[in-house]
């Protein structure tokens, strides 16, 4: 046998013997009270500016616990307020269509033009008859001919701008002030999120964990400012060989019994499928019962559970008929 195959049998054994207890009717292991943890970071680079909580300070779900600066924040909504502003008016001038002295203006434009042009046509047909009688120079008649064409265009020009007056934007222009609007609007929303991941508030009731910052510290991010342990979820993981959990379930009921002997009714809440300790590929019988897997145990009344960090021994029935020992609760 190897000197690497003698430390893994005896690391083993003492894991069993030092970790657990066995009966004919229950195995016991031992294991510390934890709690679901949550580290409080923020998600964008940004200053310390306050924390108002210290280690073992109890907080209630949503309560704010620090508050985290950034230096272009409010230029940044500044910009951003006036970008959503400018886009509202250009769709409201949009949505409104011409004014009416802008209407007006353009009969008034129409009119002139349409009266130019009764003017040239006048003066053409003048010039077509005395261009006849010779009366007049060939140049002169076709400078009248110009003229009237011009008057005519122009005429047409400004019937069609009036009725784009009349009639308004176009709905495709409309539609894009209004996706401008969005955007816009968007943009803004993004960044008072990105404000709000400044503000670190209890994701659950329970108690402070750690304070890892302090005020004035320059935080990248994803960088924890605090932990917070989740009290309402109290749990204990302990290990257990293949021989017991074998006969494991999720939900079966087990019996966490504490230091002062006060045994607490829980169930187990999770098995994990790979051994904890794996040795080489060819397994005999004593070490295949020599696997240890870890086994998540939740109480039934997280009220009862004792304090965080303390030792406590799980109590596992072998059998599912094996009867329970309740001893004072």
């Amino acid at each position: 046998m190897t000197r690497s195959e003698v430390s893994y049998r005896l690391l083993a054994l003492l894991l069993m013997l030092g970790c657990s207890r066995s009966s004919s009717a229950f195995y016991e292991a031992r294991g510390t009270v934890e709690l679901p943890q949550a580290d409080l970071a923020a998600l964008v680079p940004a200053k310390v500016l306050e924390v108002r909580v210290d280690e073992g300070d109890a907080v209630r779900r949503g309560d704010t616990l620090a508050l985290l600066g950034q230096r272009e924040l409010e230029a940044t909504f500044a910009g951003l307020r006036a970008r959503v502003g400018v886009a509202a008016a250009n769709l409201r001038e949009l949505e409104a269509g011409s004014r009416p002295q802008e209407v007006r203006r353009a009969e008034a434009d129409v009119a002139a033009a349409e009266a130019e042009a009764v003017r040239t046509r006048q003066a053409l047909e003048r010039a077509r008859a005395l261009v006849g009688d010779n009366a007049i120079a060939r140049q002169q008649y076709d400078d009248a001919v110009a003229a009237n064409r011009v008057a005519e265009e122009r005429a047409a020009a400004a019937r069609e701008a009036l009725a784009l007056a009349r009639a308004g934007s176009r709905p495709e222009r409309v539609q894009a002030g209004r996706s401008q609007v969005a955007s816009a609007r968007a943009e803004l929303e993004q960044a008072l999120e990105r404000a709000g991941y400044l503000v670190l508030t209890a994701p659950a009731g329970g108690i402070v964990l750690g304070r890892h910052a302090e005020p004035g510290e320059a935080l990248a991010a994803g960088v924890p400012v605090l932990t917070v342990g989740e009290t309402g979820r109290p749990y204990v993981r302990v290990y257990v060989p293949q021989s017991v959990v074998s006969g494991l379930a999720l939900g079966r009921e087990v019996d966490v019994v504490t230091q002062d002997g006060r045994t607490i009714a829980a169930r187990v809440a999770a098995i994990n499928p790979k051994a904890e300790f794996t040795p080489r590929v060819a397994l005999t019988e004593q070490e295949r019962a020599d696997l240890m897997f870890g086994v998540k145990v939740e109480f039934v009344n997280p009220a009862e559970a004792p304090y965080s960090g303390l030792w406590v021994t799980v109590r596992i029935a072998r059998t599912v008929g094996t009867a329970r020992t309740d001893t004072a609760r």
